[in-house]
């Protein structure tokens, strides 16, 4: 690990509340790759953005977060990757702080998902996404970005996934839906309000952030576009309201591709957001 740091993090881990680390992987992507480069990019580029927040009147400066950098993982082999990034998270967790992981591709959820769920059994995860994610497999194989929230649900159990923005998926995928294992608000955020009181304060949440949730026209620069998506206001407007209603003890934003969008603006975008979710957390 090593390497540049997102714009405003500490020196040392110590006094950190927040720990960022990025999992540079997408060798199970279905169409166009290019994750494995999200976390250096927005690292990069953050540097284009301001610490403060006119947003939330909140600056990085006056926040303590970490970042540890990204974690060498190895290519063509998903269960030693997600092994390794469940350790980083075991790692983080132990110290008393929240892992904020940066992909990469949407399975690399899986690896700090199994990490949270260990030190917190009752779990619940709000995930954000143009697409379901709920596939029992994908051309056979089991680990895929497109089974992730299905391996995530073998870990949970129904009624304790909930997810907004979807727009994609198989009919299988819905069908599962309907039958109750998860609770989808399909294309919009409706039901956030309702959801966010139906779940007590206290217990322990696990954020997930497919940046694809977003509009292409607004974020064109990720592997599997979906039009009719969010856009940034609303995003980031559900984000600030779960941080601050919920016990988030982990995190992660993913599938930002930066040479796909060769204009730039979705990196600035994934900077920016990356920021207002950090001090979304103090």
């Amino acid at each position: 690990m090593g390497g540049a740091t997102f714009i405003g993090a500490a020196e040392n881990e110590q006094d950190a509340k927040v720990v960022l680390y990025g999992a540079p992987y997408d060798s199970t992507t279905s169409f166009r790759p290019g994750t494995r480069f999200g976390p250096a990019a927005i690292r990069s580029e953050s540097f284009g953005i301001e610490t403060y927040s006119p947003l939330q009147d909140r600056d990085l400066e006056d926040f303590p977060f970490f970042d540890s950098g990204d974690l060498e993982l190895p290519f063509g082999a998903p269960d030693r990757a997600l092994e390794m990034i469940e350790a980083r998270a075991e790692e983080i967790l132990f110290q008393g702080k929240i892992p904020f992981l940066l992909g990469g591709e949407h399975l690399v959820t899986l690896g700090a998902v199994r990490a949270v769920a260990k030190k917190h059994p009752d779990l619940r995860i709000i995930h954000f996404d143009a697409h379901a994610d709920l596939r029992e497999d994908y051309l056979g194989v089991r680990l895929s970005h497109a089974c992730v929230m299905r391996r995530c649900h073998d870990l949970l159990g129904d009624g304790r996934i909930f997810q907004f923005g979807i727009r994609s998926g198989t009919r299988e995928e819905f069908e599962f839906m309907r039958a109750g294992h998860v609770v989808t608000e399909p294309f919009s955020d409706a039901t956030l309000v309702e959801v966010l009181d139906s779940i007590p304060p206290d217990a322990p949440v696990y954020l997930t952030v497919d940046m694809d949730v977003l509009d292409p026209s607004v974020f064109p620069g990720t592997g599997t576009p979906e039009a009719g998506g969010f856009n940034y206001r609303q995003l980031v407007g559900d984000v600030v309201r779960i941080c601050g209603q919920l016990n988030v003890v982990g995190l992660d934003n993913v599938e930002l591709a930066p040479s796909l969008d060769p204009t730039g603006r979705s990196t600035a975008l994934a900077c920016t957001f990356l920021r207002e979710c950090l001090l979304a957390l103090t």
